[in-house]
């Protein structure tokens, strides 16, 4: 049917959906009245439906002017100053891979230590673990993770334990040592990184620290042995849980009088993604002869299934926001990224079960999620289907009518309140980590995702704007009659071209 979407008079070419062409005529005075550009006002048609693209539409829109459109992400470096020892020189000067301090390696008894360091992220981006994503993990000591922040003066917290475990999943730090750093050697990582172990400087990137004990824990070295048990054993991948027991870190520094300045370092704190826009179309056609037909319940059917089509457009970008993936179909044909795709490949990923979760399990993942030095609470929504809806009520119900004492005295997690947030509704649980804004989102209803959080500060919406031309919602409209083609019909468009842009996958999080 190509002459169903035939254009009435006064859109341009330059304003006209690609192919379709313009007819010169003078507009109609229904259609000068008409507001063609319904970018904001189509994410107002039945808000509950649709929670995410409403909220997203209203909080976070930012025009691209390129369907292909690039971004910066920034993750700063003051939390990340730490690194794992992976080998440690015993007092006949051989690498090991666990060290105990002991009283012959404090600072009286031993001039000199050596210790071998190598972190797990990224130098160029400051790029992480996350937590759950197991097929995307940094290995320890990889190319391009050389810690570049050890400087001589500094004062590096090891921590220690009596008896060294057979996993990194039962370590935990019993005491720690400190030592000054003397001097820093670097070897970057020349060899397969995949073998040999990981003290030796030819097959990793790391750095040799020499310096003196300032505090003996008399205890053992937490070392992470080869580059083999990191890359096979899963709690590798974990982002902050197993690993921080064996994470040295970086607590200040140390000099003496009348010295000058010490060295400095420069991180790299920025990465780069894009992202694609997607064009979403849905036609209504109708005769004039049935627009002009009065009905029963609904007079004006063109006027009812206008607005309904409306809706479906709306229904149908919430979906492709929430499910979509980023890909080319061909030269001309982009789909852009969804939330739960983007979520699942690169943020934060728990388990949950509504039979067996409980409330101290779903505390300990939102522990880990809401990381302050990973993720900032006070942005994140929390979309939810309406079984984990119902299970987060009752949880906080529970606590509200069974534990509180009075309104000074209330449990850790406890349903606070409700609001609107741009006509959603939200509802605040009180836990020991923040307020969660819980919105109920039907669209997960009927996939195995329970929770979405998504830290509305690191995304954005991003319709095609540029040269002029608005490619957010919009409605073109063809009135095609006899006069001008022998066909007596109404055609509408209903239009958008947009993208969503992902940033920060630490900062989001999902339940399934």
């Amino acid at each position: 049917m190509p002459d169903l979407f035939g254009l009435e008079s006064g859109l341009s070419e330059q304003s006209s959906p690609q192919g379709l062409d313009p007819i010169s005529s003078s507009l109609s005075t229904g259609d000068l009245r008409r507001r063609y550009d319904f970018g904001d006002r189509v994410s107002e048609l039945s808000i509950p439906q649709d929670p995410f693209f409403r909220l997203v539409s209203k909080l976070a829109k930012k025009p691209t002017d390129d369907p292909e459109f690039k971004f910066t992400e920034r993750r700063p470096s003051f939390h990340k100053r730490y690194a794992y020892a992976v080998g440690v020189f015993n007092n006949s000067g051989s690498e090991v891979e666990t060290g105990a301090l002991g009283d012959d390696l404090t600072a009286s008894n031993f001039s000199t230590f050596k210790i071998n360091m190598a972190c797990d992220y990224l130098k160029d981006g400051n790029l992480s673990n996350v937590y759950g994503q197991s097929g995307n993990e940094i290995k320890v000591g990889q190319d391009n993770t050389q810690p570049q922040f050890f400087l001589e003066g500094q004062m590096v917290k090891i921590p220690l334990q009596t008896s060294v475990p057979g996993s990194l999943s039962a370590a935990s730090a019993e005491d720690f040592a400190v030592m000054r750093v003397t001097k820093v050697t670097s070897y970057a990582g020349a060899g397969d990184f995949d073998s040999g172990i990981v003290g030796n400087a030819n097959q990793c990137d790391l750095v040799q620290l020499e310096g003196v004990i300032v505090r003996d824990g008399g205890a053992s070295i937490v070392s992470l042995g080869s580059p083999n048990a990191v890359a096979g054993d899963s709690t590798y991948s974990l982002s902050q849980e197993q690993l921080e027991n064996s994470r040295c870190y970086v607590v200040g520094t140390s000099h003496g009088q009348g010295t000058g300045y010490p060295a400095t370092w420069k991180d790299q704190p920025f990465s780069t993604g894009y992202g694609r826009t997607q064009i979403w179309k849905t036609a209504l056609a109708m005769d004039n002869t049935t627009r002009a037909t009065v009905l029963k319940y609904e007079p004006n059917e063109w006027a009812r299934i206008w607005r309904e089509k409306l809706i479906e457009h709306k229904w149908d970008i919430e979906q492709s926001m929430l499910f979509s993936t980023q890909g080319k179909v061909d030269t001309t044909t982009w789909t852009t990224q969804g939330a739960v795709d983007y979520i699942l490949n690169y943020g934060n990923v728990f388990g949950l079960t509504h039979a067996t979760k409980t409330q101290d399990d779903f505390l300990d993942d939102m522990s880990a999620f809401l990381d302050p030095r990973y993720n900032n609470a006070n942005a994140t929504l929390f979309f939810v289907d309406t079984a984990t809806y119902n299970w987060l009520h009752k949880l906080s119900g529970y606590f509200t009518n069974n534990l509180e004492i009075s309104s000074n005295f209330r449990a850790d997690m406890a349903l606070t309140g409700k609001k609107k947030v741009f006509g959603v509704d939200i509802t605040t649980i009180s836990t020991p980590y923040g307020d969660m804004n819980v919105a109920r989102n039907i669209h997960l209803d009927s996939t195995k995702i329970k929770i979405l959080a998504i830290n509305m500060r690191y995304l954005a919406y991003r319709p095609l704007v540029g040269n002029g031309l608005n490619r957010d919602t919009a409605i073109y409209v063809g009135v095609q009659t006899l006069e001008n083609s022998g066909v007596d019909r109404r055609v509408d468009l209903i239009q958008t071209e947009a993208g969503m842009e992902f940033q920060m996958p630490e900062a989001h999080g999902i339940w399934s």
